[in-house]
């Protein structure tokens, strides 16, 4: 039986599971067509798909010298740039891995704040399939929790426990 397709709005699709079901150490390669980068822009209660971030090139990101540290972007926006890795299991896909990455930027002088380390490794974490976002602030997690059930609502009932108790508002 097939579903109908669904209206995509900007998550890739799978291709296939590169590990083919095995979990075992270096089995397959990870492949980034799992993986979205979804921001949220805290300020404008904004949530939105940017495939750019992939290789920093966003509309968020784009024009911006990235400083190491928070303090040299003082008056910067808040966004959290969160991996999400989708997945496929018998009874269909699901958000697999979904991993949070902060971020500021401030337009006014075109510099902003960002761990390219913090991001990559978080990355990689949401392609193996870890929830990392209990360090979220409330209103993040409610808006994250609510644009991806409402992108999938199957795929959100289908995801794990750990996620959707990560991102309830408290």
């Amino acid at each position: 039986m097939m579903e109908k397709k669904k209206k995509s709005i900007g998550f890739n699709i799978i291709k296939s599971d590169p590990t083919d079901g095995h979990k075992g150490y270096g089995v397959g390669a990870l492949s980034l067509d799992n993986v979205s980068p979804v921001f949220i822009d805290i300020e404008e209660e904004d949530v939105f798909v940017d495939i750019g971030a992939m290789h920093a090139r966003s509309v968020v990101e784009k024009g911006i010298k990235f400083l190491k540290t928070k303090e040299e972007v003082p008056n910067g926006k808040p966004y959290w740039l969160v991996w999400v890795t989708i997945d496929r299991q018998e009874e269909g896909p699901y958000y697999a891995g979904v991993t949070a990455c902060e971020m500021t930027v401030d337009r006014s002088i075109r510099r902003g704040y960002k761990s390219l380390p913090e991001h990559v490794n978080k990355m990689d974490k949401s392609l193996k399939r870890k929830i990392m976002v209990d360090f979220m602030d409330d209103k993040s997690k409610g808006l994250l929790a609510a644009y991806l059930e409402n992108h999938d609502k199957g795929m959100w009932e289908r995801s794990s426990d750990e996620l959707k108790e990560g991102l309830k508002v408290t």
